[in-house]
């Protein structure tokens, strides 16, 4: 099981890390609100036709926190980013979504009862240094970005830190691919709403950039949505909350580099900073128990 743990989160760190980037590429030639409707949509559909028979078993009692956890943590978020990453180099807001842990931690400690020891506690403070750290040496080198819509990325990390607790609390014996999969089913709607008003069929598909970014769309869906959400929301539940959060320290790591790549600037303090987050989750993980 801490094997399986550990393979869960350096594949879902490798996988929404590079969501980042992928949502940049898609911006060239969709509308965030038409991203935003996409991914769930496509994720939909794809979880429907692989996940029919779980689906149906889903329990009457489940269906509530499956609701809460798909709008608090999908369908908001997918919009949020979206609109994030049109203002702000993706990673950047990678750096501000690794904010999840620390809230994941107060939210689960004041409403959901969870105990955490002291060095879980320091682990998520040195890691929350290095998100700081990352956060103004990012300011320093593009100072002409909206950071207003940092705040669209804290609404987002409050979101998937309630659900990790609501999943951890209420949905522990249900199965993770029905979690995600009747999550998205009851998304599917309300997505489409967005995406018929969002001005999609106006679109030239015939214009190479379109196509290239309903490519990316279709493997942000398919990896990132789909794919990850399940192996998560099986993290969740053999592991604790705050283990499953700190994927997000991880994905910053990934995103940043991935950022380096596509020609946003990486300097020797974010350099630096990056050391000071896989600190904080060496000691968030380091426990005499396993989780």
């Amino acid at each position: 099981m801490k094997g399986r743990k550990w393979l869960y989160l350096g594949v879902i760190s490798l996988v929404w890390g590079s969501s980042f980037i992928l949502m940049k590429k898609a911006l060239l030639g969709l509308a965030p609100f038409q991203i935003g409707a996409l991914r769930i949509l496509i994720s939909g559909v794809l979880l429907f036709v692989v996940a029919f028979d779980k689906i149906i078993k889903i329990e009457r009692r489940h269906w509530v926190p499956i609701a809460q956890v798909a709008f608090i943590a999908s369908f908001f978020p997918a919009f949020f980013f979206a609109f994030v990453i049109d203002e702000i180099d993706s990673s950047v807001s990678a750096v501000l979504s690794s904010l999840t842990p620390l809230i994941t931690m107060i939210l689960g400690a004041l409403f959901f009862g969870f105990a955490y020891q002291k060095k879980q506690i320091i682990g998520i403070f040195v890691g929350l240094l290095g998100t700081l750290l990352l956060i103004l040496s990012g300011v320093e080198n593009n100072p002409d970005q909206n950071y207003f819509y940092t705040l669209l990325i804290l609404l987002s990390s409050i979101g998937y830190a309630l659900s990790l607790n609501i999943i951890k609390s209420k949905l522990q014996d249900a199965n993770a691919m029905a979690i995600t999969a009747g999550g998205f089913l009851l998304l599917f709607p309300f997505a489409f709403l967005v995406l018929l008003f969002s001005g999609f069929e106006e679109l030239n598909f015939s214009r190479e950039i379109v196509q290239h970014s309903l490519g990316y769309v279709f493997l942000l869906s398919l990896l990132g949505t789909a794919f990850a959400k399940v192996l998560f929301n099986k993290l969740v539940q053999i592991s604790t909350p705050v283990f499953s959060s700190s994927v997000t320290y991880l994905i910053t790591v990934v995103a940043v580099s991935w950022g380096f790549i596509d020609g946003e600037r990486l300097s020797f303090y974010q350099m630096v900073a990056i050391s000071v987050v896989f600190t904080g989750v060496y000691l968030v993980n380091k426990k005499k128990r396993d989780a």
